[in-house]
């Protein structure tokens, strides 16, 4: 297996930004993955990042001359299906795919177009990077896990998304059961960006507001119900330690779900509680409290004139 060089990025948000423009600094090869009004956008106006503007290459997958070694994704979830395919000429039998997308189904996707020995588990935790236009602005970096679904042992491909997150200097770590870090970020995910969403209010406010918190809490809790239904040891304890996490955000911060709302665009409404209903009536578990939030949302997106 190669050691990475060439990186790919798949979702220039703020999320890919950031991945991006690390990469960049470091000396990888980096390029965005776009195509058509995309791609002449990205090639056009570039990123602007904490200040600094970056001329990125863009790279239409469909003109690429050759593989590349990581293809990092961070794409909002509605945009996976069209954006996965036709990547044919970026992959080959050493490149590999890390997704740091919300929910519990991109890896699946990912997979079902290039094989899941490819694809790599990932989560990012305590990044509170804000988009606005091409420009991105974050305070805290978070840290960065990934791995196979297990990993008592580390594997090849692991080691060597290590060594390039160490020479990016992209804080990471390597969980053993990477399986649960995935259904923690899940519950995080369902609580904090749906509060955030449908109360319009930054993390200052569930840093500090026992009713924000209790409404956050709620949305979580049936996520612990359904991961211990599948086999995942989370607990309530997994929401109490949510709390140190959060408080080292930047209290002006935003969710990514409260960032589409003020944009008036389509959420990931879906992969949050559409996807907690979904496994509520798979284990026959009630989830009342997402069902509400899941109804609010959508009703808030057709006013948007979201389809």
């Amino acid at each position: 297996m190669r050691d990475i060089q060439k990186v790919a990025i798949l979702g220039a948000g703020a999320m890919g930004a950031y991945f991006a423009t690390r990469f960049h600094e470091t000396g990888f090869s980096t390029s965005l993955v776009a195509k058509g009004q995309r791609f002449e956008k990205l090639t056009r106006n570039g990123l602007i990042v904490n200040g600094k503007a970056y001329n990125l290459p863009v790279l239409d997958p469909d003109e690429a001359d050759g593989p590349v070694d990581l293809i990092l994704v961070a794409l909002k979830h509605h945009h996976l299906q069209d954006a996965a395919r036709g990547l044919e000429k970026l992959v080959d039998d050493s490149t590999i795919f890390l997704s740091v997308m919300n929910g519990l189904e991109s890896e699946e996707i990912i997979g079902s177009f290039y094989g899941m020995d490819k694809v790599v588990y990932a989560i990012s935790l305590g990044i509170d990077a804000v988009r606005v236009g091409n420009e991105v602005v974050y305070t805290t970096p978070g840290i960065h896990y990934f791995g196979e679904a297990h990993n008592e042992t580390i594997s090849p491909r692991v080691k060597k998304i290590q060594e390039a997150f160490d020479r990016a200097g992209i804080a990471h770590k390597t969980p053993e059961d990477m399986l649960r870090w995935l259904w923690w970020k899940f519950m995080v995910n369902v609580g904090i960006n749906q509060a955030s969403a449908v109360t319009g209010m930054r993390y200052a406010v569930f840093q500090q507001d026992p009713s924000a918190q209790q409404l956050m809490e709620s949305l979580m809790r049936e996520v612990v119900m359904l991961a211990q239904a599948a086999g995942i040891a989370l607990t309530e304890e997994d929401i109490t330690n949510w709390y140190p996490v959060m408080n080292r955000l930047s209290p002006e911060g935003k969710t990514s779900m409260l960032q589409d709302m003020e944009a008036r665009q389509k959420t990931e409404v879906e992969v949050f509680s559409g996807r907690v209903i979904s496994l509520g009536k798979q284990f026959d578990i009630p989830t009342p409290v997402n069902e509400t939030i899941f109804q609010i949302i959508k009703i808030l997106e057709k006013g948007f004139g979201v389809i």
